[in-house]
C-alpha cells in the first residue's frame, strides 16, 4: 500500500472514529436529560446531524449505544504489544496504563454514565452478561497467548476470570465512590492479585478432598483459579486447620 493510499485510509478511520464518538456522546446527553427509554435513534440522530440510516453504520442498536466502545479493543491490541517476557498480570497493567490511564474527565465522565447506565436499565443488565461472556473469552486467549498453554486449559480460563473479577470489583467500587480514579483502582486490584500468586496449569494440580476441610478447600480454590499462593503445595505438609479463617483474601495478597 503506498504512503498516500495509507494516508488516506487512517484519515477516514480518524473521521469514522471521530463521527462514532460524538453519536455516543450525544446520545448520552439526551440519555440523561430525556432517560434511556424515552430516547430514539432518529432523535439521536438528528441532533448528531446525520440520517438514521447513517447511525447503523456506526452502531447495530440502540444498547451499544451504552455497552460498546473503543475501549476494549485498544486494551487488547496494547497488552498483545507488552513485552514477551512481561507476565499476564503485569502486561494487563501496562496496557491500561496506556489506555485507560490516558483518558480525558470527557471519556471519564462518558464511561461513567454508560457504566451507570448499563446496572440500571434491565434491557442492558441483560446485555451487559453477554458482553462479559465475549470479553471473558477475548481475555482467555491473550492469556493463553502469552503463557503458551491452550486456549482450552481451565488453568487459562479461570486465571482469565480472576482477571475479570478483581476488575469488576474495581469498577463497581469506583461507581460507589465517585471521588476515586478507575485506572488507580484497577492497577490496585490486579497489584493484589499479582503481589500473592503465580500461574499454575490447572491439569497439574488436582488435590484429593477429605477430611481436612478448609485446608483441602483451600488449596482447590486457589488452583482452580489457575494460580496459587505461597505455601505447601501438599496438603499433607501444611499444619493442620484449626478454623476456616485461613480463607481470608488478605492472605492472597
Amino acid at each position: 500500500m503506498s504512503p498516500e493510499i495509507e494516508r488516506a485510509t487512517g484519515l477516514r478511520e480518524r473521521k469514522k472514529a471521530k463521527t462514532r464518538a460524538a453519536i455516543q456522546h450525544e446520545a448520552l446527553r439526551l440519555f440523561r436529560k430525556q432517560g434511556y427509554q424515552a430516547t430514539t435513534v432518529e432523535q439521536i440522530a438528528a441532533i448528531v446531524e446525520i440520517a438514521p440510516s447513517t447511525f447503523f453504520r456506526y452502531f447495530r442498536a440502540k444498547e451499544d449505544l451504552v455497552l460498546t466502545d473503543e475501549y476494549d479493543p485498544l486494551i487488547l491490541e496494547a497488552v498483545r504489544s507488552q513485552p514477551a517476557e512481561y507476565s499476564p498480570i503485569q502486561a494487563v497493567r501496562s496496557a491500561l496504563r496506556a489506555v485507560v490511564g490516558g483518558l480525558t474527565d470527557e471519556e471519564r465522565t462518558d464511561m461513567r454514565e454508560r457504566a451507570e447506565l448499563a446496572l440500571a436499565v434491565p434491557e442492558l443488565r441483560a446485555g451487559m452478561l453477554d458482553q462479559l461472556a465475549q470479553t471473558l473469552r477475548q481475555v482467555t486467549d491473550l492469556v493463553a497467548e502469552r503463557l503458551g498453554w491452550p486456549a482450552d486449559d481451565f488453568g487459562v480460563y479461570t486465571m482469565a476470570g480472576a482477571f475479570l473479577g478483581v476488575m469488576l470489583s474495581a469498577e463497581l467500587y469506583w461507581l460507589e465512590h465517585p471521588g476515586s480514579d478507575l485506572f488507580a483502582l484497577l492497577d490496585d486490584a490486579l497489584a493484589r492479585l499479582e503481589s500473592g500468586t503465580r500461574p499454575l496449569r490447572a491439569s497439574t494440580a488436582r488435590p484429593p478432598i477429605g477430611r481436612s476441610g478448609c485446608r483441602v478447600a483451600r488449596g482447590i480454590s486457589s488452583r482452580a483459579l489457575g494460580i496459587v499462593v505461597d505455601q505447601p503445595t501438599s496438603v499433607r505438609d501444611r499444619p493442620a486447620p484449626t478454623a476456616c479463617s485461613g480463607l481470608s483474601p488478605r492472605r492472597a495478597w
